[in-house]
């Protein structure tokens, strides 16, 4: 049986009384990630299908299901979406390293293997990664991607080198993979390529560059 509840008096309850109620700030933060996560997917989608210039702020606001007011609250510009985007696709990237990382017994083979797997997932939408690759090139807000990737590259090739413990060497030839990469693909997208050559490309420049890593 039960035993009656005598209420507390103010500011005497327990802890336990009181954490089934999440506090007001939780609930508000988890809302806006939500909001925050359906105007970024609402982007991707709308790019995925036109283009950056399918990705106009009103159009977001209302597949989204927000108000164009909040849309601007979230990101001031156009740009400042299309990097959230990005930024979306390379999280699923390093999702994906973490769930199954390269096997490759070299350095500059699990560098490949990180960039094609990088390829493939973009080229599932090609609009959307030409799109968002033209985009980043002309980005006037900050797009710390090529950090991101530089990072992920010596991550994954180095056994757990960081951007923080590599030398500024090491740093210069993971930056400099990612940049042929960014420039192999978008050739791959203007048709200047096919994908075994964008591969090929890349497995002759990390083996040179990644050689004494």
């Amino acid at each position: 049986m039960r035993t009656p509840h005598t209420a507390a008096p103010p500011g005497e309850g327990t802890p336990a009384a009181h954490s089934s109620v999440p506090p007001a700030s939780s609930v508000r933060t988890r809302g806006q990630h939500q909001r925050r996560k359906r105007i970024v997917q609402a982007a991707a989608a709308l790019a995925s299908r036109g283009g950056v210039e399918a990705m106009q702020m009103r159009t977001v606001a209302e597949r989204a299901g927000v108000a164009l007011g909040t849309l601007y609250r979230y990101f001031p510009s156009k740009m400042d979406l299309v990097v959230a985007v990005v930024s979306e696709e390379f999280d699923l990237l390093e999702t994906s390293i973490e769930r199954r990382p390269p096997s490759a017994a070299t350095p500059a083979g699990r560098a490949v293997d990180v960039l094609m797997r990088a390829t493939r997932g973009l080229m599932r939408e090609p609009e959307l990664a030409d799109a968002l690759i033209r985009s980043l090139i002309m980005a006037e807000v900050e797009a710390p991607f090529g950090d991101r990737m530089a990072g992920l590259l010596l991550r994954v090739s180095a056994r757990g080198l960081t951007l923080e413990t590599a030398t500024e060497e090491q740093y210069a030839l993971a930056g400099s993979l990612a940049g042929v990469w960014v420039h192999e693909l978008l050739e791959i997208l203007r048709g200047r390529r096919t994908y075994e050559q964008l591969q090929r490309r890349i497995e002759i420049a990390a083996g040179r560059l990644f050689a004494g890593l």
